[in-house]
């Protein structure tokens, strides 16, 4: 089994950046795929970015791919989710999630850690 904790997540003015951890433990050599996703109040949850544990390749959710970047330390089982000039759009409790297959869609994500809360203030 594997466990996923976030971290990082708070209130901020918009303009300003945050960087987002989630921090693996557990069965980890099952994962493929880590995903950050988001969710709003009276929305959808939604992809924001993945990144792959073997070769490091990642995708970020084309409306914010300007603004975020996602990483990963191998040696520290953690992926990162670096988000600049956040705007209150980005206001929602973010994710992480890991997948045993490259997916960007959120049912494919086996694990979930419990979400940080991400305020963007005007």
């Amino acid at each position: 089994q594997v466990r996923l904790v976030e971290s990082g997540g708070e209130l901020v003015q918009a303009g300003g950046s945050l960087r987002l951890s989630c921090a693996a433990s557990g069965r980890t050599l099952s994962m493929d795929t880590m995903g950050w996703f988001r969710l709003a109040p009276g929305k959808e949850r939604e992809f924001v970015a993945a990144i792959r544990w073997n070769n490091g390749s990642a995708r970020v959710r084309d409306s914010v791919k300007d603004r975020f970047t996602v990483s990963a330390d191998s040696a520290k089982k953690t992926v990162y989710l670096q988000m600049n000039s956040l705007t209150p759009g980005d206001t929602a409790v973010y994710y992480c999630a890991h997948s045993p297959v490259y997916s960007l869609n959120w049912r494919a994500y086996a694990t979930w850690g419990q979400g940080t809360q991400v305020t963007v203030s005007s």
